[in-house]
């Protein structure tokens, strides 16, 4: 006869109650403790378990979840809840078989709920085999069998085959998915069900390359008077780079509800997005109207915009006031203001990055917890988390040649992609490493735990969808920050920072938090697999007056760039500057950029402005500029080195820090000290000596490319090299003080 249950106490319905309300209110870390203390009192109120598991989930505790639901077990070993959550943590870890019989169980439990067998199709989907694609089609027969007894059978069973898809489309299926979403509209009863698969076809379509029959079936979606519908739409235009439509579509919203304080505010963050900063305003101004705006929502907006019109000390007083008032979600976005801000300097630059973060490495993992051999001659595990190789990211542009030459037996390589985006750059680099896993940031902690990774490498920092809070936790016994950073990210638990003799200079290393490992020649190689052919700047240059140019994005072009700019050109009558970027398609951007420079003494007639093109059209725009001018205190990376590439030199300054020593690192590399200018007054005078022997600047334009391919900085192989040798060497020096 099995014992009573023991009573549960007011108290611990007390505590339970906080931690419902606390989890609805996204106070998770207050959640798990109300509901860890609900247990504590009440250890037969399995509930509890699994709430404090759901909270810990969130928080990106999977162990620590696992452990709640196993405690929720074993108080009721047929807790419905507890099994088919606990069977979702398995599945992430990689524990299939585990994962399968949690699923049964919970079968078992609930003969006639749908979700465990659909869950367990999408396990076996993700195995391996032909035995395993038979028990996923087994299994979701068995979800449909399910829901097939239901009140309403066909439009549940079209939800099943939409949430099949869902899951094939988060693995890159593209075929099966389709499949299943055409299954899914043939089965859907009612117009809104039939509108969101149609969503979700429109993405599959987009990533097929089925441009055409993807924009008729958003164009029809649009007319849809469904505000979740149309926001849904407006993202999913955004993220395949329909900007003007996204804007469109909001723009319906906000003409549908007029008095709807959220419309106007979606509209003026995708208008920010979309560079429209005029008009992102005024949209903010209208959301604010109806006084319904939360404060930090709209300080947030006036951040982006203040950022993406090139006034970082705006942008950065708007985020460090966000940061002091607790919303330290904020703190990535003021630590970028830092590497554009003119004011500050390099030592308050790193001082101010560790005061952002210093928190974040509470509670963290230690180093010795992992139990790794540090044996440094045996194969070391390698794991990269990014979410941008896709096409055009600078990330995925410098990392596929990389993936290309990775020594896979030496260095087995994982990469976990955070990302939702899924393009032909996507697949390339999937196919081109060891393991590849899609993640949530939740998930990352337990996945790479999973997989035993030695050494994990950020490939984000600070930049959107960057995961340092995780890595602040530590995830795993040596930890490195590369490519998407440049600078020192100021987050414990990073040990390593990979920069070169330059950016990184050894008597520069007290501006890191991290310890800096020194490629030899140049942190970042340039070895594109795309043919773009060097211009014809013999006929391109003739009659032509001297030309300046930067395709630096806008945030890049700080009044200090702007003051230095129009010096160059007061110096040199007669020349020309050409900027591109994505602002200047917006009217308001080209004006405030036209009234700047007048205010230097440089005539709008000298400016001219070019708005955003594909990657092709934009390396073959390089034929426009004679001379690329770098801009300060934040450098051109990527814009530099395609420069550079396409035969364009680039003048730069060399500053005191990673980001304001990028240009001194290429143009060193590329054998072109005379470009790297050591002041303001250097860089203007510099302008004018290089540009006034065209005929020289013409052969060092024509030979540029040969020259860089002859050097070691542009030779993609002995990079991989020097790279593989670094990351055995930060295993060496750091698994050996553990």
């Amino acid at each position: 006869m099995s014992a009573a249950p023991t009573p549960i106490t007011p108290e611990a319905a007390a505590a339970f109650n906080a931690a419902n309300a606390a989890f609805r209110e996204g106070r998770f870390e207050a959640a798990r403790d109300a509901a860890a203390r609900a247990a504590q009192l009440a250890p037969d109120l399995a509930i509890a378990h699994v709430l404090k598991a759901r909270a810990l989930r969130r928080i990106g505790d999977e162990p620590a979840a696992l452990a709640a639901y196993d405690g929720a077990l074993a108080t009721d070993p047929a807790s419905f809840d507890a099994l088919l959550e606990r069977g979702n943590i398995l599945r992430g870890l990689g524990e299939a078989a585990e994962a399968a019989a949690s699923y049964s169980k919970a079968m078992e439990v609930r003969p006639l709920d749908a979700r465990p067998a659909l869950a367990l199709a999408r396990l076996w989907e993700e195995q391996p085999g032909q035995d395993a694609a038979e028990q996923a089609a087994i299994a979701f027969q068995r979800a449909l069998d399910r829901t097939g007894a239901g009140a309403e059978p066909v439009p549940a069973m079209a939800g099943l085959c939409r949430d099949i898809a869902r899951f094939r489309l988060e693995r890159a299926d593209l075929p099966r998915a389709l499949e299943a979403l055409r299954q899914a509209r043939l089965l859907a009863g009612s117009a809104d069900l039939i509108a969101l698969i149609d969503l979700d076809l429109a993405d599959v379509y987009l990533r097929l390359g089925m441009t055409a029959e993807a924009r008729a079936l958003m164009e029809r979606l649009s007319g849809s008077e469904d505000p979740a519908l149309l926001r849904a739409l407006a993202q999913l235009a955004y993220r395949f780079n329909f900007w003007a439509e996204a804007v469109a579509i909001l723009e319906r919203w906000t003409k549908l509800s007029p008095d709807d304080a959220q419309a106007h505010l979606d509209l003026a963050d995708m208008q920010v997005k979309s560079w429209l900063l005029e008009e992102a305003l005024a949209s903010l101004d209208r959301a604010e109207a109806s006084g319904t705006v939360p404060p930090a929502a709209s300080a947030a907006l006036r951040a982006s915009v203040a950022n993406r019109q090139g006034d970082a000390d705006t942008a950065l007083s708007f985020y460090e006031g966000l940061v002091a008032e607790g919303n330290d979600s904020f703190a990535p976005n003021a630590a970028m203001s830092l590497l554009y801000a003119d004011s500050v300097t390099p030592d308050e630059v790193a001082r101010r990055h560790r005061a952002l973060f210093a928190e974040w490495g509470q509670d963290a993992r230690s180093r010795e917890s992992f139990g790794a051999d540090p044996n440094p001659d045996r194969p070391v595990r390698i794991g990269m988390v990014s979410g941008d190789l896709h096409h055009q990211h600078p990330v995925n542009i410098f990392m596929q040649p990389l993936l290309a030459r990775w020594d896979h037996a030496g260095l087995p390589l994982t990469i976990y992609n955070t990302g939702s985006t899924v393009d032909d750059q996507t697949r390339l680099a999937r196919s081109r490493v060891g393991t590849w896993h899609d993640v949530t940031t939740a998930q990352l902690p337990a996945r790479i735990a999973a997989d035993r990774i030695d050494i994990l490498i950020d490939l984000a920092g600070h930049t959107a969808g960057g995961t340092m809070r995780a890595f602040a936790g530590r995830m795993a016994p040596v930890q490195a920050s590369f490519l998407g950073y440049p600078g020192s990210t100021g987050v414990p638990n990073i040990d390593w920072l990979i920069g070169d003799p330059v950016v990184t200079p050894p008597g520069a290393d007290h501006l890191c938090s991290e310890r800096v490992m020194r490629l030899p020649n140049t942190v970042f190689c340039f070895a594109p697999e795309a043919d773009y052919p060097v211009p014809d700047f013999d006929s391109l240059a003739k009659g032509r007056p001297l030309t300046f140019g930067s395709f630096n994005n806008i945030p890049k072009l700080t009044p200090r760039t702007v003051r230095l700019w129009a010096n160059v050109l007061l110096a040199i009558p007669g020349a020309r500057l050409l900027l591109r970027a994505p602002s200047f398609k917006d009217a308001g951007a080209v004006a405030r950029f036209c009234r700047l420079f007048g205010e230097q003494g440089i005539p709008a007639e000298r400016l001219t402005f070019r708005g955003p093109v594909g990657l092709d059209v934009m390396m073959q725009a390089y034929g426009e500029v004679d001379i690329a001018l770098d801009p300060f205190p934040y450098c051109g990376g990527t814009t530099t080195l395609q420069a550079l590439w396409m035969g364009v030199p680039v003048l730069t300054m060399q500053g005191g820090q990673f980001v304001s020593r990028m240009g001194a690192s290429f143009m060193s590399a590329a054998g072109l000290p005379d470009w790297i200018a050591k002041d303001d007054a250097a860089y203007v005078a510099e302008a004018v000596a290089l540009g006034q022997d065209r005929t020289a600047l013409l052969d060092l334009k024509r030979g540029l490319r040969a020259r860089l391919l002859a050097r070691p900085g542009w030779d993609a192989d002995r990079y991989a090299a020097d790279f593989g040798v670094a990351l055995r060497d930060m295993w060496r020096k750091t698994s050996h003080t553990a």
